[in-house]
């Protein structure tokens, strides 16, 4: 999945296409490079973002998505507003991103649930503005696990179909970057939920963190695009679905090498398998559990 920001102030690259022609040349070379979706987001969620206005997050991405999808490209919308959803679907796009989980507006279930197309519940505690005041874990794993299955059910309880549901353990929010690690380190514990796995970690603090220089300043985020490929490389070997980056080519190699030695992993219905070969039983709460053939 390509990342399509079209804003002002994403950590990243921010202000780098933000006009339409900039955002659908951009969509289109990540599409060449091996993007499977691209992911168009008009609001940054990065630490400490402030909320736009929900007539400038339309304005920002609709023309984009209606482009893009005229070219034949698999699109997400990557909004937590259902207003926003219902609008980018009906210009053309095939899945949601919901980097809040669902929590930011009750009203996105039934958007996702009426349009049967995939939803990515993402795992995060509190705003952007203020995400890190609640990166208190015990065992952080198991607490996002735990908090995954509470949005999973929530969303099943709203009339989202299971086969449609995508999770994203949600690295590098609400998080410290030692709990980012450990998610990367866990991430079968993640799959072993049995839906989809999207993995955010691209260009993120916690790579900066761990590259910093020997004065403790962090590598710049367009700088951190090889520790990224590194943690596709572990999220395939996890079995997860998808991984969401700002460099594609990189990442789409390595996943294909990943894919040559372990098969093809089932992504959420309406979208194409990707990956590892699993088989299903069901667990104590009842959800369906997908384990990796031996």
């Amino acid at each position: 999945m390509g990342i399509l920001n079209v804003t002002p102030d994403s950590f990243s690259d921010g202000g780098r296409h933000d006009t339409v022609e900039a955002a659908v040349a951009h969509g289109l070379h990540l599409t060449a490079a091996g993007a499977d979706y691209v992911d168009v987001g008009g609001e940054s969620t990065r630490p400490g973002a402030h909320r736009v206005e929900p007539d400038e997050e339309l304005r920002r991405v609709l023309p984009v998505v209606a482009a893009l999808t005229g070219h034949g490209i698999a699109v997400s919308i990557d909004t937590t507003r259902a207003s926003v959803a219902t609008a980018a679907l009906a210009a053309g796009a095939g899945m949601v991103n919901d980097v809040s989980g669902g929590l930011a507006d009750p009203a996105m279930a039934r958007v996702v649930a009426d349009a049967g197309v995939p939803w990515v519940l993402t795992h995060r505690r509190g705003q952007s503005r203020d995400m890190y005041a609640d990166a208190t874990y015990d065992d952080v794993v198991a607490d996002v696990r735990r908090e995954l299955c509470a949005r999973v059910d929530a969303a099943l309880a709203a009339g989202v179909t299971a086969e449609r549901i995508v999770v994203d353990p949600g690295l590098g929010f609400s998080k410290q970057p030692a709990h980012d690690l450990a998610l990367l380190a866990g991430l079968d514990r993640i799959t072993g939920l049995g839906f989809p796995v999207l993995v955010g970690a691209s260009r993120k603090r916690f790579l900066g963190a761990l590259l910093a220089a020997p004065d403790g300043q962090p590598r710049p985020p367009a700088q951190r695009d090889s520790a990224t490929l590194a943690t596709s490389v572990l999220a395939a070997r996890a079995g997860a679905w998808g991984v969401r980056v700002h460099d594609v080519a990189g990442s789409a190699d390595a996943v294909r090498v990943v894919a040559a030695l372990g098969g093809v992993v089932r992504g959420p219905a309406g979208t194409e398998t990707l990956a590892l070969p699993r088989q299903q039983r069901k667990t104590d709460n009842g959800h369906t559990e997908r384990w990796r053939s031996a």
